[in-house]
């Protein structure tokens, strides 16, 4: 049988800083408080590099009969405005995500890119009825956050 790896990527321009759109991603500890389907999350420790910040978290997963946990490597790039994630354990067969935040006239340009497989074809199946949907709302939540933590942002050109 194929295997079947699921790929997601959008760009979006926001009228916030890279810097407030970096914070907002980084903050991976508050992503229950904003992200569908984020049931949990925690932060396992974090090392610093000389030009990054490596995070080790689990985040819970909640959507319908489904509830697992995952654990994920983090690395922060401020100076690059990127922050990149790679799958460490949990009920993916693989799980690549990054984050790109481009200072662009009236905002950033975010580049959003995941891709990952599940190691249970079922999951895989399921999730692949509402992944694109899901991916958009998860865009959109992050978009939301920053129109909560920072208001309507500078839309000046």
């Amino acid at each position: 049988m194929a295997e079947e790896m699921t790929i997601h990527r959008e760009t979006r321009i926001l009228p916030y800083s890279a810097a407030q759109i970096y914070a907002l991603v980084a903050d991976v500890a508050a992503y229950p408080e904003f992200l569908p389907w984020c049931a949990g999350a925690r932060l396992r420790g974090s090392r610093e590099a000389d030009d990054h910040t490596v995070l080790d978290a689990d985040l819970v997963i909640s959507f319908k009969v489904f509830r697992e946990k995952f654990t994920s490597r983090v690395i922060l790039w401020p100076k690059q405005n990127r922050i990149d994630t790679e799958y460490l354990d949990g009920p993916f067969r693989y799980l690549r995500a990054n984050w790109h935040f481009t200072p662009v006239a009236g905002g950033t340009e975010v580049s959003f890119f995941v891709e990952f497989e599940f190691r249970s074809i079922v999951l895989q199946k399921l999730i692949g009825v509402v992944f694109n949907e899901a991916m958009h709302r998860i865009v959109a939540a992050f978009e939301a956050r920053a129109h909560q933590l920072y208001g309507a942002g500078n839309r000046a050109v």
